[in-house]
């Protein structure tokens, strides 16, 4: 006959086993927004995005930590250098609107907007 504690011994190895199981699945990650632009790894994603006239685009700053900004090359809206957080701008006018990150000039996108 086995000791008391030997059993529960076998039983906490076992209950910690069966607690470090991989079998549950992740959740999935929450579907991006209409109209969202991520700004991460030093990009912009989508790098361009159509929308309708007076719909909003909503930039979303995930970047570990580092600085960007969304600049329209016409100045038609700026945000400022942000580092987490969102910036939204509204398009009023049919036109494609380019723009780019001020200290990254590399990063570059652009809104097309329709009627």
């Amino acid at each position: 006959m086995r000791s008391p504690f030997a059993v529960l011994g076998a039983v906490l190895v076992l209950s910690t086993m069966v607690g470090c199981s991989s079998d549950v699945a992740p959740e999935p990650a929450a579907p991006p927004l209409p109209n969202q632009v991520m700004v991460a790894d030093r990009s912009y994603s989508p790098s361009e995005i159509t929308v309708s006239v007076g719909e909003t685009v909503t930039w979303v700053f995930e970047d570990g930590g580092m600085a960007h900004d969304v600049v329209a090359d016409d100045r038609a809206f700026r945000s400022p250098l942000m580092v987490s957080s969102t910036f939204t701008h509204t398009f009023t006018e049919p036109g494609t609107y380019s723009y780019h990150c001020t200290p990254h000039p590399d990063m570059i996108g652009s809104v097309i907007v329709v009627p």
